[in-house]
């Protein structure tokens, strides 16, 4: 298994790395020094444009006053840019979508950001957004992977240490709901925060478990990190563990809901951190109320929880004016403070790790960071989930769950599975 820890050693990288001066896939400076005019960023975030973005924009002119920054902030994100990227109206600067573009659609969409190896040296995450060595997304933040709670909550139901296996997590729901608090929240409505349960591949079995799953024609089969974390969900439902219908649950609400202790947990990258500590504070509660939990797997006696991007930040392959949007995307970067103001992971290998893992820190989290998908073959592990259609890093096929683990859907935890299975199967043999 390979591990890292958060803060890693060494220099950054000289300036002249800086996205503002890199062109083509490497690395070379810009001549365009001072740029100006304006560009069009959009963004999921509705609920700080008006606000933070607003104020980064004061910040960032103080740099670059030649260049107007105008914001589009979409609701439904992924879907919005989904149907612009059939145009070539999709802003200068934009987070890539997750759920449609692959890995070898970069070059297609995206402007080249430098040469991965030399970004790596700075950044982190440099993979997640590189195809053929190239780099053409950056990570805005990252996230290590476990579940927030409120802390009150399981400690009235006599839980003030983390279960390290599934068996103890789901007896710890029940305490938790013999005290009459529903234990754990799917959001299955909204439906995006269900993808993230993706970001644990790699907790289970480590850091080459999403590369395994390329060449592995049954991956829900008991032991796999998929079947781990699927098959914990599946029977958190099927225990009446969570919401009582899972159809009118609300992202928005669940902030207050948590912090107010009227759900116990819920499944989530650590970027939910600080969201869930303002609603705790705005209820009036101390921020401490919310904790983060390591996901009930252990390796060696040790939690273990994956370290991986957020959103990946791009210029589009058909800005007019690619010098101020690669000026914003190498402020946006090294200068917000972004990372830092969300409690998460800084994209800068020179940052230390966020206050809000430090319940992490308490428990001697060893973090992994996935191995790098193979040079070339960036799209495999997509390509396969598309061809099977198993929404592996979305929500669809986890919403198909939860209705079979609640009886809404015929079938059992056996059954789907097992249907997974053959699609999966098939779609390894037909891509290989």
């Amino acid at each position: 298994m390979k591990r890292h820890v958060i803060t890693v050693a060494g220099l950054a990288t000289v300036a002249a790395l800086a996205l503002s001066g890199c062109s083509g896939g490497g690395g070379s400076t810009s001549s365009d020094e001072n740029p100006s005019g304006e560009i069009t960023v959009l963004t999921n975030r509705t609920d700080i444009v008006d606000t933070v973005l607003k104020d980064y924009v004061t910040e960032f002119q103080k740099t670059y006053p030649d260049v107007q920054v105008k914001f589009e902030a979409l609701t439904d994100y992924e879907g919005d840019v989904r149907i612009r990227l059939n145009s070539r109206d999709y802003g200068d600067v934009l987070l890539i979508p997750t759920s449609n573009v692959t890995r070898d659609q970069y070059p297609q969409f995206f402007e080249p950001l430098g040469d991965e190896q030399e970004l790596s040296q700075t950044y982190r995450f440099t993979n997640d957004g590189a195809y053929d060595g190239t780099v053409y997304g950056l990570s805005t933040f990252g996230s290590a992977m476990g579940y927030v709670f409120n802390r009150d909550v399981w400690t009235a139901a006599g839980i003030t240490t983390p279960p390290a296996t599934a068996e103890e997590y789901l007896a710890d729901l029940q305490k938790i709901k013999d005290t009459g608090v529903t234990p754990y929240y799917t959001n299955y409505k909204d439906g995006w925060p269900l993808s993230s349960l993706a970001g644990n591949i790699g907790g289970v079995t480590g850091a080459s478990a999403l590369n395994d799953m390329t060449t592995d024609d049954a991956p829900w089969t008991s032991g796999t990190d998929i079947a781990e974390i699927d098959g914990l969900l599946y029977d958190t439902v099927a225990a009446g563990l969570s919401e009582a219908d899972p159809t009118t649950t609300n992202w928005e609400e669940s902030k207050t809901l948590l912090a107010n202790g009227q759900i116990g947990s819920m499944i989530l990258g650590s970027w939910a951190v600080s969201q869930m500590q303002d609603a705790a504070e705005a209820a009036g509660k101390s921020r401490d109320t919310i904790g983060f939990w390591p996901m009930p797997w252990q390796t060696d006696g040790q939690f273990t929880s994956v370290t991986a991007t957020d959103k990946l930040l791009a210029v589009s392959k058909f800005s007019e004016n690619k010098p101020a949007a690669k000026a914003w995307v190498d402020w946006f970067e090294n200068e917000s403070g972004f990372a830092e103001s969300q409690g998460a992971i800084s994209p800068l290998k020179a940052d230390d790790a966020p206050a809000t893992l430090s319940d992490f820190t308490d428990l001697g989290v060893q973090y992994i960071e996935l191995d790098p998908r193979p040079q070339g073959k960036e799209s495999l592990i997509t390509d396969i989930a598309n061809a099977a259609e198993i929404t592996l890093f979305g929500e669809k096929y986890r919403q198909e769950l939860i209705d079979t683990a609640r009886g809404a859907r015929d079938g059992d935890e056996q059954s789907f599975f097992a249907d997974l299975n053959s699609r999966w199967g098939q779609a390894v043999a037909d891509t290989q």
